[in-house]
């Protein structure tokens, strides 16, 4: 892929020869360079608005291991600490649906205790499940419930490591409850801004379920939810077999291509229709004298921006509610990120929605957008 951004030039062939890769989860090196974006700013570092730059750059490429069918980043950089962010009223929904939904096919009953694994993003099963009497283990202790449903596994650099360690947690007759953003989503509607630094692990069903096969836990229960286009959440446990649920969504999965390098090859097409679409957007809004912001300073916001080429002159500010990244910029772009009310106050004629799962929640948290005639975007329906 030739990046078009002056000074971001791919680095030599040499540099970027995937053979090199070694699986995060079964060791081994047989895979496929899926998707390269050259080197792109990471969505963990925000500078602060009077920080000179210039902002690092770093490797950013999926590859598909031919193996096992994890897909993962290929490069392993050491990357700045991301900011806390603020999770939004979709995840806090879903999390809900998923505790009920859970609790519903009795999974639940009789259980006490829980764990749940770290993660930067926010958000937790706790208090949900604190209200049904499951309460958390101790720093150390073994639980009936061990949780990693917040997308905190992806972020090991050790795939096998880090489920290990999950696992250490988990009773003997234990429930694992593992969600993820599916591959097959990713790839269905081609989300490449999806694949992020720090975001290590890109999960398909398939996978997920052989990967805790693996370590001798029977996947009985599969769940999707419409969250990032589709989210999984699975039920686990050492013996038993099978659901139905699961068996339908490993197929269905497998059939829209998953384990199969080109289809999700497919992304790379998708980068250079979702940037052009972007920019011809903007510019149009511009030539019309429109104002254009964003809104959301999301991690998948961090290279649609810089690929496109735009910046402060083009989108004035990208409004959050996050108060770590108010008063900095958007990596590898300039913009500035401002508060909600900013936004609301600067009167935009758009507003370019970087997660589309917000657009009922910002629409009633700003009704002065439209009140003023402005209109909300959603970057990723472009094109």
């Amino acid at each position: 892929m030739t990046d078009t951004l002056a000074g971001n030039a791919p680095p030599a062939e040499a540099e970027w020869d995937p053979v090199t890769t070694i699986c995060r989860w079964c060791g081994t090196g047989a895979g496929e360079l899926v998707l390269d974006l050259g080197r792109r700013p990471t969505s963990e570092f925000f500078p602060r608005l009077d920080d000179p730059g210039p902002d690092p750059l770093f490797p950013l490429r999926l590859w598909l291991c031919g193996h096992c069918g994890l897909a993962q980043l290929a490069d392993d950089d050491e990357v700045p600490e991301q900011p806390v962010g603020i999770e939004p009223q979709a995840l806090t929904d879903q999390r809900r649906d998923a505790v009920a939904a859970v609790r519903e096919a009795g999974l639940l009953a009789g259980r006490t205790t829980v764990a749940e694994g770290p993660t930067p993003h926010g958000g937790s099963w706790l208090p949900d499940l604190a209200g049904l009497g499951i309460t958390p283990a101790g720093a150390h202790g073994r639980a009936d419930v061990v949780v990693d449903a917040s997308f905190g596994l992806m972020h090991a650099r050790d795939q096998a490591a880090a489920l290990d360690g999950l696992l250490a947690r988990l009773a003997d007759d234990g429930l694992l409850l593992f969600g993820f953003h599916s591959l097959a989503a990713i790839v269905t509607h081609g989300q490449w801004n999806a694949v992020r630094h720090g975001h290590f692990a890109y999960y398909s069903t398939p996978t997920a379920v052989a990967m805790l096969a693996d370590r001798g836990l029977t996947a009985t229960a599969a769940w999707t939810f419409p969250l990032y286009g589709g989210t999984v959440l699975l039920a686990a446990r050492r013996g038993g077999t099978p659901g139905a649920s699961v068996t339908a969504l490993v197929e269905s999965e497998l059939a829209a291509g998953v384990h199969d390098p080109g289809r999700v090859a497919g992304l790379q097409k998708a980068v250079e229709t979702s940037t052009e679409a972007l920019r011809r957007t903007v510019d149009d809004a511009r030539a019309r004298g429109e104002r254009v912001l964003g809104y959301s300073a999301a991690s998948r916001a961090v290279s649609l921006l810089h690929l496109a080429g735009l910046g402060p002159g083009t989108v004035d500010a990208v409004a959050d509610a996050s108060p770590a990244k108010q008063g900095c910029r958007m990596p590898g772009t300039g913009i500035p990120v401002v508060t909600p009310d900013d936004l609301a106050a600067a009167r935009p004629d758009v507003v370019l929605l970087f997660v589309p799962d917000l657009l009922a929640e910002v629409r009633r948290a700003l009704p002065a957008v439209e009140a003023g005639g402005g209109r909300w975007v959603v970057a990723e329906q472009l094109g």
